[in-house]
């Protein structure tokens, strides 16, 4: 299972401007559709003024869940072209989102392509590429006495510890490159005692 991607490491920035239209294009790393829909809404509040709020994004290291919107631009001319950056600078886990503010000249289909495609560019272009392994949050359940396995494993597998409660029942929460993540799960099963579940946030998946 393929497990790595390239993203961008913090936010960055992006402008186009044609005919008074200015076109800002923000870049974000995003890991879920939550984390985009949140994004979205605050810049739309931030920029509340603007004709229109234009984005794609691509999430998964293996690219895909993916979505283009016009937000009221014509069919294809704002959303794909946004999407199609994305893809070609060979990234994933990332949203940009376009902000129009309307200069009053119509630009055409072919020059609004042309806006929503040199503005994500340009963003990207000013972002830090970083590489990632996707991942997944573990939580192992297991007594006290079980202790000593687990941290072995642990150890072994050098595997960053996010969470701990160590008391009569222990629980321990870890994350996993999501290629490794049966053989880990099969390890710590392989201990007595010891149950693991997926975290998913506010919930967790038994295995």
């Amino acid at each position: 299972m393929e497990d790595t991607y390239r993203t961008i490491a913090e936010p960055s920035e992006g402008l186009y401007k044609e005919k008074g239209s200015k076109f800002i294009a923000l870049a974000y790393a995003v890991y879920s559709e939550e984390e985009v829909k949140e994004i979205i809404a605050e810049l739309k509040k931030k920029y509340y003024d603007a004709r229109h709020h234009c984005y794609a994004y691509i999430l998964g290291a293996d690219q895909s869940r993916y979505r283009a919107n016009d937000d009221g631009e014509p069919n294809h001319s704002a959303g794909d072209p946004i999407l199609g950056q994305i893809r070609s600078a060979g990234l994933s886990n990332v949203l940009v989102v376009v902000v129009r503010y309307f200069g009053g000249t119509k630009l055409g289909v072919s020059g609004l392509i042309n806006a929503y495609k040199v503005s994500t560019a340009d963003a990207l272009a000013n972002a830090t590429i970083v590489e990632k392994h996707e991942t997944v949050l573990l939580q192992a359940h297991y007594a006290y006495p079980q202790m000593n396995d687990v941290m072995s494993l642990v150890k072994e597998y050098d595997l960053p510890v996010r969470d701990q409660q160590f008391e009569l029942d222990c629980k321990l929460t870890l994350e996993v490159r999501r290629k490794l993540q049966d053989e880990i799960t099969t390890k710590l099963q392989d201990i007595e005692g010891v149950k693991v579940s997926v975290f998913t946030g506010s919930n967790s998946l038994t295995l």
